[in-house]
């Protein structure tokens, strides 16, 4: 095996290693700051946690008062919008339907962990913050590693590792009872209480909480729960058990794809877009329906003991199971020959249901109906993660460990709603000829924190098939660190087994490229990584670290059976990262500063995206994809006295594809389509022409500026100020099939500021018991904002409409961010 290719090469260097502090937490001197170590306040277990001025990584970690102060009613990874290199968007609005990017990378290639354990979807990366709604309820700390991060783990964090932290169950006594509400009809309620730990050891902590409401847009209510149980034991000095389960059962109506800018004017009451305009719903006999719903529950249980083996010997083990259960909503079929998309909209822009509704009822099953189909992606995980460590001598330590994972995926259909026809007529199982389907599916999720049944086979329709995933890793590290340096070499390597089974398919069938099985036998893949690293303190105000890590990242499921087919890609190759990092922090009791660069290059990479061709709704599969990523970060944090403290940050990044790519389409039933939506009997493959158009998603240039002041005991105000520049469009294969597209580049967007406001007040009532009042106010001055867009439409070019928005053609289908919204709550402590 060729190790490194320098034609495919990702460098990284980031100069910074510590996090931004909170400034209104900087009541102390530098050095006691850095006293209070994340591990004495959170559970950390097999988790790789970052510490300031010794592990050279560039990270920022945000404690549990500032997410409690500023997150209100936002998403939860919006927190992490004033870090550098971040861009955090609701995306279309939808509860917990937001999505992350740092340096540029995807949220599928971000490792998210939970306690030490890898929560991104074992097939695909993917992370629904719906399904993690309830995680700011029981956060008591949040780090975030930039890079190639800290963690020893075979992971996928290309761009960075977000890690999260939540309450121990030895927390200290005391209970919290809050109460919420916000914009839109937004409602939270929540109980949580920790016993605090017995004289024989035994500790536990709750919550309990609800919320509820309609977010910004039209058409998207919600309704989510939160629970969280944690039970300690330390029966003594050497081992510590820590039992916890969270789950976050919800359902939301969903905004999923991007808009005309034309539409958004045309259906809004003065010349300015309609920012809460939502085209995936209507009005059904009278009664709000919407044809994108989301729902889902996946609890996630853990065991964590850590034993003290010796004074110079520690094992740390995870092991840990989830069940999910859930799925998405949206449109199949046809009636009188008509799609969702060739209906006549009503005068507000909405999907005319009644319409559909009648068209349903005069035609029948044989001649074809338009339903709204559920698309189910439940699973069952389990994992264990096992960390030794030994302390050779003063300065010398090492760690081995091994991580192992089986995840298994259940995906098919069902009829969620007739809309008035008495059964769906299914050809998609070729193991029965006309299957008529009748039983209906609610989108709500079940409370089961075991996941319950999957739905039988004879009732599902379009498409049904698992995925298997076993996941066999090691790794290992040997670090040195005294007063002034630390050294760390680290390696791991996986092997990850994937198998497609496939219900519908005739086992045997014959095509053109081969054989179809319904199972198709575990495909094994190694993957690996090395990291080394270096951090020197200079004295106690200034450091310097440097990093390097090389990953051989194995592609995922969809790239091991592309097209969904029972056919193992002939062309598998490992996806490769080669990163370098250095840095350099500045350390005074008054004034803290980072200073960060970076470059990146990543190879070989499969992506598969989503797409609207002609108003049919479907994804497409891309190869071949080289990136570069690279730029500048400085954070800075300074306590001017007692009242007054600043924070700031600004990234410039210069992200951009390296050479062209190959892509092809396919409608949302796995169908192969052409370039104007039409179903065909196999996708052909174009070129993307691609070389040296920037990336788009993400906000390449991005500035904060924060005051956070306390003018006297209990009260606390803070303004901020972000700024997002050089923020590009997504890439599309639709837009860039032709040389003149790749020479055009990626549709350029507005930049955009915006100003957030907040307060609190602590008001005590005797002992330990207070209340708290607390108001959060999002984009003050109601600025207007594209925060992102699915088409890369020029002026002047083929799609182009000739009508300009803020220097956009209005033919652009795009994402606007809320107007001004609000939080307010109140607490009680005890």
């Amino acid at each position: 095996m060729k190790l490194i290719n320098k034609s495919m090469l990702t460098v990284v260097i980031s100069l910074s290693t510590a996090s931004v502090y909170y400034a209104q937490q900087v009541q102390d001197t530098v050095k006691s700051e850095r006293s209070r170590d994340i591990e004495t306040v959170v559970l950390t277990g097999v988790a790789d946690i970052a510490k300031d001025r010794k592990t050279p990584v560039a990270v920022s970690t945000i404690k549990e008062a500032q997410i409690v102060e500023k997150l209100g009613n936002q998403e939860f990874p919006e927190i992490l919008n004033t870090t550098p290199s971040v861009y955090a968007t609701k995306s279309g609005g939808g509860f917990g339907d937001s999505k992350i990017g740092i340096r540029g990378f995807d949220q599928i290639n971000i490792a998210v962990m939970v306690n030490g354990m890898p929560v991104n979807d074992m097939e695909n990366g993917a992370v629904y913050w719906s399904n993690w709604a309830g995680l700011s309820d029981v956060t008591s700390a949040l780090q975030v590693q930039r890079g190639l991060g800290a963690s020893k783990l075979a992971i996928a964090s290309v761009g960075g590792t977000i890690n999260v932290l939540t309450r121990a169950a030895d927390k200290k006594q005391g209970g919290i009872v809050t109460f919420g509400l916000g914009n839109d009809g937004y409602y939270k309620g929540s109980f949580a209480y920790n016993t605090g730990k017995s004289a024989k050891g035994w500790s536990s902590s709750f919550l309990m909480s609800r919320t509820a409401g309609n977010t910004y847009a039209d058409g998207t209510n919600f309704e989510g729960y939160n629970y969280y149980f944690a039970l300690g034991f330390q029966p003594n000095q050497k081992h510590d058990f820590q039992f916890t389960i969270t789950g976050a059962p919800q359902w939301h109506n969903q905004r999923s794809y991007q808009i005309k800018i034309s539409d958004l004017l045309k259906y809004s009451s003065d010349d300015k877009p309609n920012r809460r305009y939502n085209a995936d719903w209507g009005y059904l006999n009278g009664e709000e329906f919407s044809n994108r719903a989301n729902y889902y529950h996946k609890p996630v249980m853990s065991l964590n003991w850590d034993w003290k083996m010796s004074e110079n010997s520690k094992l740390s083990t995870v092991g840990y199971a989830s069940f999910g259960r859930g799925g998405g909503t949206g449109d199949l079929g046809s009636v009188g020959g008509k799609r969702l998309s060739n209906f006549a909209r009503t005068s507000s822009g909405l999907i005319d249901f009644d319409a559909i509704y009648a068209a349903n009822q005069a035609s029948n099953p044989d001649a074809g109906q338009l339903i709204r189909r559920s698309s189910v992606n439940s699973h069952n995980w389990f994992g264990v993660i096992s960390n030794f460590n030994h302390k050779i001598n003063e300065n010398l330590n090492f760690s081995v460990g091994i991580d192992t994972r089986y995840y298994k995926g259940y995906h098919y259909q069902v009829v969620s709603d007739l809309i008035g026809a008495s059964a769906y007529k299914d050809t998609a199982n070729k193991n029965i000829p006309a299957n008529y389907v009748s039983a209906v599916y609610e989108p709500k999720p079940t409370w089961n924190p075991f996941g319950g049944k999957t739905e039988p086979m004879n009732e599902r329709i379009g498409y049904s098939n698992d995925g298997e995933v076993l996941w066999y890793g090691g790794f290992g590290q040997v670090e040195y660190s005294n007063d002034n340096l630390s050294v760390f070499v680290q390696g791991a390597v996986s092997n990850q087994a994937f198998q497609r089974i496939d219900s519908f398919i005739k086992d045997g069938t014959v095509l053109t490229n081969g054989t179809l099985y319904t199972k198709t036998g575990f495909k094994d893949i190694i993957g690996y990584n090395v990291k080394a690293g270096a951090n020197y303190n200079i004295n106690e105000q200034h450091n310097v670290f440097a990093n390097l890590g090389y990953y051989s990242k194995q592609p995922f499921f969809n790239a091991v059976y592309p097209n969904n087919q029972n056919l193992t890609n002939p062309y598998l190759t490992n996806e490769k990262i080669f990163g370098v990092e250095a840095g350099y922090g500045f350390r005074s009791s008054f004034f803290n500063a980072n200073v960060n660069l970076y470059r990146t290059s990543w190879a070989d990479r499969f992506q598969r995206r989503s797409e609207t061709v002609n108003g049919v709704r479907g994804y497409s599969n891309i190869t071949g994809i080289t990136e570069i990523h690279q730029g500048v970060e400085v954070d800075m944090n300074a306590k001017i006295n007692d009242i007054v403290a600043l924070t700031g940050m600004f990234s410039l990044g210069d992200w951009k594809y390296d050479g062209n790519a190959q892509g092809n389409l396919f409608n949302d039933n796995n169908e192969p389509m052409d370039s104007n939506g039409n179903t065909v009997a196999s996708a052909a493959t174009s070129t993307l022409y691609l070389d040296k158009v920037k990336v788009g998603n993400y906000a390449q240039t991005t500035a904060a500026l924060g005051v956070d002041l306390t003018p006297f005991k209990n009260f606390k105000f803070n303004a901020q100020y972000r700024y997002n520049a050089n923020l590009y469009a997504n890439l599309n294969v639709l837009n860039f099939a032709t040389p003149e597209a790749g020479a055009a580049g990626a549709l350029k967007l507005p930049s955009f500021g915006l100003v957030d406001l907040g307060a609190s007040y602590v008001i005590p009532v005797g002992g330990k018991r207070s209340f708290t009042i607390r108001g959060n106010v999002y984009n003050l001055f109601d600025t207007y904002y594209i925060q992102e867009s699915y088409t890369n439409i020029h002026q002047g070019t083929t799609n182009a409409s000739g009508t300009l928005y803020d220097g956009i053609d209005v033919a652009n289908e795009v994402f606007f961010g809320f107007g001004t919204t609000w939080s307010a709550s109140v607490s009680f402590n005890f």
